[in-house]
């Protein structure tokens, strides 16, 4: 790490701002401290510490968090947007890289398995809103 950049991140400045994004990004999922807490294995004082920007995490803790808000390290630390990664789920987007790798037959069975999942999903989607609708006429 350059020394610009770790004397950036003891910024208080930094730290606030990097907290507020943190805040933010767990506030759009709707989970409390405690819910983000549990899924990147810390204790919630520690997240708020985060949030509050008295702390800032180490590397393998922001990684933990980006992937559990869906995001990228370098947007919780810059707040620049992923214009390189297309999807919003990074856990997916690695995923789909890595479907990239495997032979044509490999790549279309995987593509004939999402398919059938997202038809699934329709299907179901469907059959709630008929659901809704006898029930709101009956």
């Amino acid at each position: 790490m350059n020394l610009d950049l770790l004397l950036t991140m003891q910024n208080e400045d930094f730290r606030k701002t990097f907290g507020v994004r943190l805040k933010n990004l767990r506030k759009q999922k709707r989970w409390s401290q405690k819910e983000l807490a549990a899924k990147v294995d810390i204790r919630f004082q520690q997240l708020n510490k985060y949030e509050s920007g008295l702390n800032l995490p180490p590397a393998e803790m922001l990684i933990k968090l980006a992937d559990a808000l869906a995001t990228t390290v370098d947007f919780l630390l810059t707040g620049n947007p992923a214009e390189e990664m297309p999807l919003s789920n990074a856990r997916l987007f690695k995923r789909f890289k890595a479907v990239e790798d495997f032979d044509g037959v490999d790549q279309e069975t995987v593509i004939s398995l999402i398919d059938a999942m997202i038809a699934k999903q329709q299907m179901q989607t469907t059959l709630v809103s008929l659901d809704d609708q006898t029930a709101a006429s009956g």
